[in-house]
């Protein structure tokens, strides 16, 4: 279907959780004519075996990516596919990829962290067969070198060339694979097809799409993102991003509506503990005091952790393998891949309070084994083997002194995504608890806490964080909010909850700077052997900047070098509370700066080579030197942008820094 170009008054917002293991869609309808803004999950048609389409409310994050003479196999369509191009998910691509060029040519992207505008994804194999969704995850176990899964995964690892065919990991270099960047594109076109399908006069370039991310995604993951969002058919003006935890939180302040004012008090801090296939994100957020009402703060967000259900299931999936060679069947690592899925079936039917103490779950071994002397080819997990591993080995009771171990104490590993050395989730709560302080130094004590995530729709491991939380604090245990919880679909339905309140107003999660922020600015002068020139340091972001603000920085204007690799330097301080955008702070040929209120500490810098974006590109030109000043933004992700706008034309630089702080 060939999307609207011209821009209309958007009449949804459309929420999606583009997960690690699982997409899901939500919207929420804000037409004039409607007064409720309860968001909606959006359920998405797709093949789950050959020829077999069902409409489901989760569409698996797996790609699956099959030989040009499989496509003979598939005899219908999806509702919006009408030849083989679009079976295959070709249709339409190239021409909505050279617009984007065309977009990015003119300075959409800037030359940082490899994403210039020169480098585009990697084309796929037009010849291939692709199917996204739960058909492609059910493949993943018999022929996982066919099927791509943990995409997002993959697109926030800065190590491998994020626009390189490198998925499925699995395949050889024989065999048709996608970059990270292209998988999912993948997945947000079949959100994208399948919205415009039910929605014919409401088509999602016109929507405001709020597509959610892990809190600890890096500029260049969410430009990434973003590049697979625009391919994918998403209006870059009207595309935002929200953090998972927070996303989690605006679905509770939905389905609470105004009764969360009676339920939460000043002073209250919930730990959002988000626990999916593939990741945990962790998240604090205080309620303050705000001119007489009650206001959502968030207070800090951990590191992303690659450990969440997965990590169990393959757990489980050794544990069948080692009761296999007890039986005489010795399993490749491809056959105990293979096992995951009905080991994940396993868990989710075991740890149910409603099963028997005594039950078990039969798991079969898939094709030949290796060795097989008279073995049994199927072995029993029991509840009691599914609840050693799963609570004692993921959810253990520790101490709040704990903490996790960081490596694996090996000098070698193999190149691959950087999966946790530790796979007790209670040991990254309690780091993650322990490092965060009050004003006054004392320890961040939650009052509540929030699940999310499908490994919580286990009431066992439910229950066990919860015990794990009341041992941490006896005298004041921590209450539960996720009693009523969507785990599955909280994401989605709280991005288009949070977008819907951007447009009509509402409680909204703020998160305010707790430092000032500064740009080096090298002086002028006579060059002098051996003595670097004096550095100055000019404020772009007073201490409380909110974050989805912005601000014109008044000052002169600087000379900014384009064309050349350059290194910008920032600076911070939690102490300077009068000092103001504008404000410039003098260096001593030391190199301390002048403190009248507190020192300031260097954090990230950044080495780049800013593109002129001129129309006739010459590499071997000299570097520009432009004048500019400062305009700020201070995003709803954490990350500060400095734009620099030229003062006598229409170009403009953006240099990012991550001014969230943990």
């Amino acid at each position: 279907m060939t999307q609207n170009k011209t821009q209309v008054a958007p009449t949804y917002v459309i929420g999606i959780d583009l997960g690690t293991t699982n997409t899901e869609t939500a919207s929420v309808k804000i037409s004039s004519d409607v007064v409720s803004i309860a968001p909606e999950i959006f359920e998405i048609p797709q093949f789950v075996d050959w020829n077999v389409i069902e409409t489901r409310r989760t569409l698996p994050s797996a790609l699956y990516i099959g030989r040009s003479d499989e496509k003979s196999k598939i005899l219908h369509r999806l509702p919006w596919q009408s030849d083989e191009s679009d079976a295959s998910g070709n249709a339409e691509h190239d021409k909505e990829k050279s617009k984007s060029r065309e977009k990015s040519k003119k300075g959409f992207f800037r030359k940082m962290f490899g994403l210039s505008a020169d480098a585009p994804a990697e084309e796929s194999d037009p010849n291939s067969l692709y199917i996204v969704g739960e058909f492609a995850n059910r493949q993943a176990t018999a022929f996982p070198e066919k099927v791509v899964t943990s995409a997002k995964s993959w697109l926030s690892y800065p190590r491998v060339d994020r626009r390189a065919p490198i998925l499925p990991s699995a395949a050889s270099d024989s065999m048709p694979k996608v970059s990270p960047v292209e998988a999912t594109r993948r997945y947000l076109k079949h959100v994208v097809d399948a919205w415009n399908d039910a929605h014919p006069d409401a088509l999602i370039y016109d929507q405001i799409v709020v597509v959610a991310t892990p809190a600890s995604f890096d500029e260049s993951a969410r430009e990434l993102t973003r590049e697979a969002a625009r391919n994918a058919g998403l209006n870059p003006e009207t595309f935002l991003f929200i953090e998972e935890p927070q996303a989690a939180t605006y679905a509770w302040l939905a389905q609470r509506g105004e009764a969360w004012r009676k339920e939460l008090k000043v002073g209250d801090v919930a730990l959002v503990c988000d626990v999916g296939g593939g990741t945990t994100d962790l998240t604090l957020i205080r309620v303050e005091d705000e001119n007489g009402e009650l206001a959502l703060n968030r207070l800090a967000v951990g590191e992303r952790l690659l450990l969440g259900g997965d990590n169990i299931d393959l757990a489980l999936a050794l544990k069948a393998a080692a009761l296999f060679s007890e039986n005489g069947v010795a399993l490749d690592s491809r056959q105990v891949g293979a096992l995951c899925r009905q080991c994940r079936e396993a868990k989710e039917r075991l740890l149910s309070a409603e099963v028997a103490a005594d039950a078990a779950h039969s798991v079969v071994s898939q094709g030949r084994a290796s060795q097989l002397v008279g073995g049994s080819s199927a072995v029993e997990l029991t509840k009691k083997d599914v609840e050693e591993i799963a609570l004692d080995g993921f959810f253990p009771l520790v101490d709040l002194t704990e903490r996790p171990k960081r490596r694996s104490g090996v000098g070698l590993r193999e190149t691959g995504l950087p999966y946790e050395a530790d796979p007790a989730i209670t040991k990254h709560v309690a780091r993650f608890l322990s490092s965060r302080r009050n004003d006054d130094g004392t320890p961040i004590v939650p009052t509540h806490y929030l699940l999310n995530g499908g490994v919580f729709k286990s009431r066992a491991l439910a229950d066990r964080l919860d015990d794990q939380l009341k041992a941490w604090f006896p005298d004041a245990p921590p209450k539960n909010m996720s009693l009523s919880a969507d785990l599955d679909c909280s994401v989605a339905l709280g991005a288009a909850y949070y977008g819907a309140l951007k447009e009509r107003g509402g409680a909204r999660i703020r998160a305010a700077s707790p430092r000032a922020y500064y740009i080096g600015i090298e002086s002028s002068g006579m060059a002098v052997p051996g003595a670097p020139r004096p550095l100055k340091a000019l404020c772009v972001a007073p201490i409380g900047m909110e974050e989805g603000s912005s601000l014109d920085v008044p000052s002169d204007a600087f000379e900014l070098v384009v064309g050349e690799s350059a290194l910008f330097r920032c600076f911070c301080s939690s102490e300077r509370v009068e000092d103001q955008p504008g404000t410039i702070l003098e260096r001593y040929e030391s190199g301390e700066l002048s403190s009248n209120g507190g020192e300031l500490d260097e954090t990230d810098s950044v080495e780049t080579t800013l593109d002129s974006y001129s129309d006739e590109r010459d590499d071997s030109r000299e570097p520009e030197y432009v004048l500019v000043r400062f305009h700020t933004k201070m995003t709803e992700l954490g990350a500060l942008e400095i734009w620099c706008e030229e003062v006598d034309g229409n170009r403009k630089w953006k240099l990012e820094f991550n001014a969230r702080g943990e």
